[in-house]
């Protein structure tokens, strides 16, 4: 899905940033004291019949059951020979090496 014209992810991030949501730098299109560039308050007034659509558009589930999961990392291969064998086969052995030695494996 395309975002505003014009306004790339870093400018986004940016806006986020200065006005907390998508509501925020909507409210600060209509604000002449906002910290906007007459370009972004532009392409965003332009832009207005999008923004008012995507958050429904593109909403992230958020109340979706997840498993719990462990977010460590191993400090063993789980599968020495096979990672041996990998390693071999693509040619990642000094790679390889210094990922186990900086596991302590």
């Amino acid at each position: 899905l395309p975002g505003v014209p014009g306004i790339g992810e870093k400018t986004a991030a940016k806006l986020l940033t200065e006005f907390g949501d998508l509501a925020g730098i909507m409210a600060a299109v209509d604000d002449p004291k906002a910290k906007l560039t007459p370009s972004q308050r532009k392409r965003l007034d332009e832009s207005r019949p999008y923004v008012a659509v995507a958050p429904t558009v593109v909403r992230v589930a958020d109340d979706v059951p997840l498993p719990d999961v462990d977010t460590a990392l191993p400090h063993t291969p789980r599968d020495p020979a096979g990672l041996d064998e990998l390693a071999l086969r693509w040619g990642l052995g000094g790679s390889l090496q210094r990922l186990l030695v900086t596991l302590g494996a």
